[in-house]
């Protein structure tokens, strides 16, 4: 059996970023990596600061790795080579405390604690932001503007956002639904037709109950459009469209759920490109909803004086 270190290597296919999100790429793909450029990585997230004005054989001695290693670590992330990197890594360190520096812990002040988690959420929402495909946003968009009515389905956190998609479709003239009992989930799957589109949501994309649904609703006549985690899962197999929302993985127990709160921003994206898509008369009729709920909102604050 081959060793860890006779893999074969793994190159980034996409560009390495610049900007915040380094550290935040060195942390998502070390699991990929071999374990020697494991241990450069390592190194790295222990002290940016020090990787800045180290040399290629300083990192490879300090991580206890050879110098090849060190540049193949840098080539397997996308960069064109050592300095590409650091020059990268320095725009990171200038931006701000990356997520992977924003461990809570239990003796945290209020302050810090509050500090700690807007860190790793924003962060967190701006790799999410790097990482998506911009193309399959725009076919999501078009997919949704067209639908004659939209079924959200979703369990746990991701039935969250099934709930917030559903607040937020009907104020452009799409008829949606969605349930929380997993038998009415199920009922409406099969109740679909040809031209509805069935919105799956799931963080890991292996919900057996959701998978189910998604044949249902297919059999039906359904499209489905799936919005999942980091590579989709099983689920992605069951996708006529396919959104990925990718998030750093965190197994600190205190950090907030970054999964749910990046798949909240892209219903937000999906909501605001459908209205714009769907034209005047229902940016019409958005406006004037809003204006109608701000008066209910004013007279009830009269009536309870």
């Amino acid at each position: 059996m081959p060793s860890d270190d006779d893999r074969p290597e793994k190159v980034s296919e996409r560009p390495a970023p610049s900007g915040r999100n380094v550290m935040e790429l060195i942390l998502v793909r070390l699991p990929e990596l071999r374990k020697s450029d494991r241990r450069v990585g390592e190194h790295i997230l222990s002290d940016p600061q020090a990787a800045l004005v180290a040399t290629v054989a300083e990192t490879a001695r300090k991580a206890g790795v050879s110098e090849p290693t060190v540049m193949r670590f840098c080539t397997a992330l996308g960069f064109e080579g050592f300095q590409d990197f650091k020059l990268k890594l320095a725009h990171s360190v200038a931006l701000g405390v990356p997520a992977t520096q924003s461990v809570l812990d239990a003796t945290d002040t209020p302050q810090k604690l509050t500090n700690k988690v807007f860190d790793y959420t924003m962060t967190s929402l701006d790799w999410a932001r790097s990482q998506l495909d911009h193309e399959a946003v725009a076919q999501a968009i078009e997919l949704l503007a067209k639908a004659r009515r939209i079924e959200f389905f979703g369990f746990g956190a991701s039935w969250i956002v099934a709930a917030d998609a559903q607040q937020k479709f009907p104020l452009f003239g799409v008829p949606c639904t969605v349930h929380s009992d997993s038998h009415q989930q199920f009922i409406a799957a099969s109740m679909m037709q040809p031209g509805d589109v069935a919105v799956a949501i799931s963080n890991t994309g292996q919900t057996s109950a959701l998978l189910d649904i998604m044949r249902t609703a297919r059999a039906a006549g359904a499209t489905v459009l799936g919005i999942c985690g980091r590579d989709g899962g099983r689920m992605s197999r069951l996708c006529d469209r396919l959104l990925v929302i990718e998030t750093l993985e965190n197994t600190d127990i205190y950090t907030p759920t970054i999964s749910r709160l990046a798949a909240l921003v892209l219903v937000d994206i999906l909501a605001v490109g459908v209205a714009m898509r769907r034209g005047s008369d229902h940016q019409q009729r958005l406006a004037a909803m809003k204006k109608r709920l701000s008066s209910m909102r004013s007279r009830g604050a009269s009536e309870d004086d």
